[in-house]
């Protein structure tokens, strides 16, 4: 019974996985967050990434007369991007024709195949004056700075700060293992699991199960986005399927005081684990910040 469930597991987290490799171009893609702060006089600027490299995805640098340009001469940000292709970074970097108007929003979301190596440049129209920030890497999928505009000096470079929450995710990490554990201690009881010493174990290997599973998550979701988290999240699932049958079939008639049915506890971690796994999905619906 164990092989037949771990076989059919096994295909449907391939045939899940196979259609978002499929429409892999469709999925979430990378980004450079930047948000401004230290300016409230209603200032007016513009901000874009300089590249190290001439193109990234569909963004290249201008070459010239008769090589492509985002806007037409009547355009109101034509003549925004003619002072952006003028700007002549002492560094080589490019302009890549993509402008933002942070007036208002004071935020920059290059999300889609920003720059890897870049730098934040703002320009002031009123005055003509440029800012640059130094040299910075995407260090994440999503990867978040802040720039701080209150003490703008000619010639003074900028200074870019990473401002990803790292506390939320430890929140967020710490909230999805104790939803977990108490999901499957709820199917438990279902399966007439009963026993503060078995809480105890069943406690014990979520533990060891979930914290691993969802590191290896955070860690995915960091580096790679989230088509590959999911991806990841349906096979992780089935390998902790794998170990908990193979835990709970050694130890949970120890625990429980009944006889020794490795059928019924594979069934178990079986039911265990595909409704933490819908909760997870639910979940990430109603709080995509936790999940």
């Amino acid at each position: 019974m164990k092989k037949k469930l771990t076989t059919l597991l096994l295909i449907i987290a391939v045939l899940m996985a196979l259609p978002m490799t499929a429409r892999a171009d469709m999925g979430p893609k990378p980004s450079v967050n930047v948000d401004f702060t230290g300016l409230d006089d209603g200032s007016v600027y513009y901000a874009t990434l300089l590249s190290e490299q001439s193109s990234t995805g569909p963004s290249s640098a201008w070459e010239g007369d008769g090589s492509y340009c985002p806007y037409e001469s009547s355009d109101p940000l034509y003549p925004i991007w003619e002072k952006f292709v003028g700007y002549d970074d002492p560094d080589g970097f490019y302009f890549l024709q993509e402008v933002w108007d942070c007036t208002e929003s004071s935020r920059l979301d290059w999300t889609y195949y920003p720059p890897h190596t870049f730098k934040v440049l703002i320009y002031f129209p009123d005055s003509g004056a440029f800012y640059s920030t130094g040299i910075y890497d995407r260090y994440a999928f999503d990867s978040y700075y802040t720039v701080d505009l209150s003490n703008l000096e000619p010639g003074v470079e900028l200074t870019a700060r990473k401002s990803y929450d790292y506390t939320w995710e430890i929140i967020s990490l710490l909230a999805r293992i104790v939803i977990t554990i108490l999901l499957e201690l709820a199917v438990a009881l279902i399966f007439g699991y009963r026993g503060r010493k078995l809480f105890l174990f069943l406690t014990a290997v979520n533990i060891f199960t979930q914290a691993a599973l969802n590191i290896l998550l955070n860690m995915t979701n960091y580096y790679s986005g989230q088509l590959a988290f999911i991806a990841v999240y349906i096979l992780a699932e089935l390998a902790v399927f794998i170990i908990e049958s193979v835990l709970y079939a050694k130890r949970l008639h120890m625990y429980s005081g009944t006889q020794k049915r490795s059928g019924r506890v594979v069934l178990y971690a079986l039911v265990a684990n595909m409704v933490s796994l819908g909760a997870g999905f639910g979940l990430a619906r109603l709080i995509p910040g936790i999940f």
